[in-house]
């Protein structure tokens, strides 16, 4: 049976994912800083609403409390996406994240019609590195200075899942 339940967000899911985000900034950090406020909240949501951005949500089904929050998956013209995620510290370690990123590469290839999902790491990240090695994902690269968090260029390794390798 399911643990972990994943919607498209919600405009009513602000006050969850505020409040969860603020609990777990000290365990998203320094990888990335996550929204903490209506405003974050708000422009975070406005890219889901237009475009080819697409914003989930993953609840425990039982408390129907946010685990995580998975965003920035994109379609065009490749039929990829890059897959951006922030696990809550209250749920590390139980295997939530791994349900949930399993639910949302799902929904990626089967209801979208992806054909690929692209990770950037940067290459510290462990956790999150062995987190998408347990999916399947394979690297594929590294890239310089790819990203600018908190003022500054990071580095990143390229994780990538196609939709017909192994999961």
């Amino acid at each position: 049976m399911p643990r972990v339940r994943i919607t498209r967000v919600a405009r009513s899911d602000a006050e969850d994912l505020i409040a969860a985000n603020r609990a777990s900034q000290s365990h998203h950090l320094p990888w990335v800083t996550s929204f903490t406020d209506q405003a974050g909240f708000d422009a975070w949501f406005a890219r889901t609403l237009v475009g080819p951005n697409v914003g989930l949500v993953a609840r425990e089904v039982t408390a129907n409390e946010v685990v995580v929050n998975i965003n920035e998956i994109v379609a065009g013209a490749f039929q990829s996406a890059y897959l951006g995620y922030y696990g809550m510290q209250q749920y590390a370690g139980q295997g939530f994240m791994t349900e949930a990123l399993r639910a949302a590469v799902n929904y990626a290839f089967d209801d979208l019609g992806l054909h690929r999902l692209e990770a950037n790491i940067q290459p510290g990240n462990v956790a999150s590195i062995s987190f998408v090695r347990r999916i399947g994902f394979q690297k594929e690269g590294f890239s310089p200075r790819y990203l600018r968090i908190d003022g500054e260029w990071r580095d990143h390794e390229r994780w990538a899942l196609l939709a017909d390798m192994p999961r």
